[in-house]
């Protein structure tokens, strides 16, 4: 299969494209520059070099690929990337994989595909923008990512210490985050694109929740935690994503693992904080 990825050298993306490229998946990645263009060759993908604003490149892309990932999606990207892309491949099979996230649920101890939306303020813009690719007669799967973490990023780097400077939780740190590996979530999507639903939607969680403490408490290595009030993380961090970073979210992932044969293997957060991809 030929697929049109956009955000080949971003975390999630540059996931996917390793997925797609151990699955023999030929990739072309839409980049920025030249060194974002190196990293996708290095890595066994296609490069082209443009702006997935520019809306004629996407179109002729997205007609020559047999499927579209898009990973790079973003409050001003989003309505015309999609509209686009939705055009191109109104009335043919191609799957479209569009990447969504876990905070549009709001606060929730059971997240399922079911669940009601309730987004923050940071993330509220994704919700006309899934509406319109679920509405699509277009064969589309939204893929939810819990927190992403692994290969020593993500949000939960902000938890990793040095032994000796403090490392600050946000908000007393009670609030549970759904987590899931990126590689595994690269699997998830190349899953996602073989089975080509029509008005698919999956939760990327592999069912570890762990409290926001536990997760600091790995990341440590003996550096002092320091619990902080809601409005003290929303002046350090900023109002919006603060509020993200304080919902309590789990969730199981069980869909994605009965109707998609997923199977996540690598390590959990807290294990890989305290001895694997983060350690310094």
């Amino acid at each position: 299969m030929h697929v049109f990825l956009t955000g080949a050298s971003g975390y999630i993306g540059s996931s996917v494209l390793r997925a797609l490229v151990a699955h023999e998946h030929e990739v072309t990645a839409l980049v920025r520059t030249d060194e974002k263009a190196q990293a996708v060759r290095d890595a066994g993908g296609r490069a082209l070099v443009g702006d997935v604003t520019d809306t004629d490149v996407v179109r002729r892309l997205a007609h020559e690929a047999d499927a579209v990932v898009h990973t790079a999606s973003a409050q001003g990207i989003d309505a015309d990337f999609i509209a686009t892309v939705l055009t191109a491949l109104e009335g043919t099979p191609k799957p479209f994989v569009h990447t969504g996230g876990i905070f549009t649920f709001g606060d929730s101890t059971d997240i399922s595909e079911q669940s009601p939306l309730s987004p923050p303020a940071l993330t509220a813009w994704r919700v006309p923008n899934e509406a319109t690719v679920r509405a699509s007669s277009v064969r589309t799967t939204i893929i939810a990512p819990g927190i992403v973490y692994g290969r020593g990023a993500g949000i939960p780097a902000m938890f990793v210490g040095d032994g000796e400077h403090e490392v600050r939780l946000v908000g007393d740190g009670s609030q549970r985050w759904t987590t899931v590996h990126t590689d595994d979530l690269g699997e998830l999507y190349v899953l996602a694109l073989h089975r080509g639903e029509q008005d698919g939607y999956v939760v990327a969680a592999t069912g570890d929740n762990p409290t926001v403490r536990e997760i600091a408490e790995a990341g440590a290595h003996g550096s002092p935690l320091v619990a902080e009030s809601v409005d003290a993380s929303r002046e350090r961090l900023g109002t919006e994503y603060a509020d993200a970073l304080l919902l309590h979210q789990e969730a199981s992932g069980a869909h994605a693992r009965s109707a998609f044969g997923w199977n996540p293997t690598r390590p959990p957060l807290v294990e890989d904080l305290a001895d694997g991809s983060y350690v310094r």
